[in-house]
């Protein structure tokens, strides 16, 4: 960390202006600064002084290099959530949007309007001081380095992450509205990697963190359609039909056969899939026009695709695969059908001539998360989620995960609950302490039983059903829910020879106990009877209610 008597000497060399001698200085501070995440209190005034001094050079002409090294302060500078003010007024803001090559467009009205709160006096001068910087930004295609753009953009969002300011902020000067116009420009071969990720990173911080802007993107600016479009290109995909995708110049392949993305595509992938997740988050709480619902089919197409293909690394692909599905829960449920529309393939995974690709890496995802057993919550849940409304609503999905996890009966002997089968580890999840997690392996069970009480009881036991029952008022045997076909069940040999002998509490076929009176006389047969009346006798004058409240008093 820099000395009391570097910062000074640093400020002193700001101070003279001279582009040479700033270069010098802040290259140094950069340097040694670099990985510097934790700063000294101490300090905190010749921080913000220098980050003053920092913003207002940038407004001057400079050499690409002296505006790299002042961008690369500002990177640092504003990691320091306790020194925001230099970098959080609408015109240091406009400042570094021009240099991320944003263009904002109400700058001059929100001058007008006068500064936002804590900025005072001082912040109004440099606002005025700044209209034709915030009004004449460079376009993003001319003459700025990638270098430069790539700073900028990183101290936005770490502005942005640390200030509720800069946040109210990035809303006036319709930050968004210039993001979605770089991001319309994702053609452009001269882009780098760096420069469209923390574009994509800062669209993911403003829609994240402001409910405004988050309507924004979706609504006027029509962000599924803008962010699909962006998912495709990156994925490098085409059409080979109205709903299904390949890889372009591999379209004979099916996905789960092609080569791994490269981790440049996943990452870009990734901030895609979270910035489309914040945008529909309420998709399925409101009603959706035809429109609407054009868009999403076209999105969960591109998102089947995202689900069948591979990272490159474990790791990598887990993440990947676990943010299309968070994202394909949000999507409206009857547009979940494009999941099993594309035609089965000669290596597909196939159901009564349907393709259950998608539905068999959503129950292998599903079984993976169940596996590590690590915040199923978050992890399980959406995956769970998603494959009970897809069982609900598509009669082949369901018979599909029917078949995969609740297999026709043969052992009858081990509960229900023990075992390495999926339906064992469902089973198991029942009864998790988590409330959330313990339901919707419930509901997911219900759903393939086609909410049928009887057969749900059946394959689960009385006792781990009883909790989904109780809640529906289902404990009655014979009240089935939900509208389903009328097809049969069959059922096993083994399970038709044990049916009578199972016990419907436990869901298998128990051990004959001894009974505790054989081999007694009658005398010793009433002696046990007495003992037993005379500590029912006991227990009905020990009111221990009385007791619990008087020991809570």
């Amino acid at each position: 960390m820099a000395t009391t008597l570097d910062l000074n000497n640093i400020i002193t060399q700001m101070e003279t202006g001279k582009q040479d001698s700033v270069l010098r200085a802040l290259q140094t501070y950069n340097k040694e600064m670099n990985l510097c995440f934790t700063f000294s209190r101490e300090e905190e005034q010749d921080r913000e002084h220098l980050g003053e001094l920092v913003i207002d050079f940038l407004k001057l002409e400079l050499q690409p290099s002296c505006q790299l090294a002042c961008l690369e302060t500002v990177r640092i500078l504003s990691r320091d959530k306790h020194c925001q003010g230099p970098f959080i007024s609408h015109s240091a803001m406009s400042t570094l949007a021009h240099y991320a090559g944003l263009v904002v467009t109400s700058a001059a009205e929100d001058v007008l309007q006068g500064p936002v709160d804590g900025e005072g006096e001082e912040g109004e001068e440099r606002e005025n001081g700044s209209l034709e910087v915030a009004n004449k930004p460079s376009p993003p295609s001319e003459n700025l380095d990638l270098e430069v753009n790539a700073e900028a953009l990183k101290s936005i969002c770490n502005i942005l992450l640390h200030s509720e300011t800069g946040q109210v902020v990035a809303a006036d000067l319709h930050l968004i509205t210039g993001v979605a116009e770089r991001l319309k420009q994702r053609h452009i071969p001269s882009w780098n990697h760096e420069v469209c990720f923390y574009i994509l990173r800062l669209t993911f911080l403003l829609t994240a963190l402001r409910v405004d802007i988050r309507a924004q993107l979706a609504q006027q600016l029509h962000g599924v359609t803008l962010l699909g479009n962006y998912l495709e290109d990156t994925l490098n995909l085409c059409w080979i039909d109205t709903l299904e995708t390949a890889r372009a110049g591999s379209e004979g392949i099916p996905p789960k056969e092609l080569p791994p993305l490269t981790r440049q595509q996943i990452e870009l992938a990734m901030e895609v899939l979270k910035i489309l997740f914040n945008i529909t988050f309420d998709s399925m709480r409101r009603k959706v026009d035809e429109e609407e619902a054009a868009d999403y089919r076209h999105l969960g197409a591109i998102l089947r695709h995202c689900l069948l293909s591979c990272a490159d690394g474990e790791e990598l692909n887990d993440e990947f695969h676990g943010h299309t599905v968070n994202l394909l829960g949000n999507l409206p449920v009857p547009c979940l059908d494009v999941l099993v529309m594309p035609k089965v393939q000669q290596c597909s995974t196939e159901s009564q001539g349907i393709n259950m690709d998608a539905a068999d890496m959503l129950l292998e995802f599903m079984e993976r998360k169940i596996n590590q057993g690590h915040k199923l919550k978050e992890t399980l849940l959406p995956s769970l989620n998603l494959l009970t409304e897809s069982a609900r609503i598509h009669r082949e999905t369901r018979k599909f995960l029917r078949s995969k996890v609740l297999p026709p009966l043969r052992e009858v002997r081990n509960r229900p609950e023990v075992g390495s089968s999926l339906r064992n580890k469902l089973v198991r999840l029942m009864t998790h302490i988590d409330t959330d997690v313990k339901d919707c392996a419930a509901e997911f069970l219900f759903v393939l039983c086609k909410e049928n009480v009887s057969r749900f009881i059946k394959y689960t036991g009385y006792g781990n059903a009883a909790g989904l029952l109780a809640a529906r008022g289902l404990l009655r045997v014979g009240k089935d829910l939900g509208n389903y076909s009328d097809d049969e069940e069959s059922e096993t040999e083994e399970y038709k020879e044990a049916k009578a002998n199972i016990n419907p509490i436990t869901g298998v076929v128990e051990d004959e106990k001894p009974d505790p009176m054989e081999g007694m006389t009658e005398e010793e047969k009433e002696y046990e009877a007495m003992k037993l009346v005379q500590m029912f006798d006991r227990l009905s004058r020990w009111q221990p209610t009385e007791r619990c409240i008087s020991a809570t008093s």
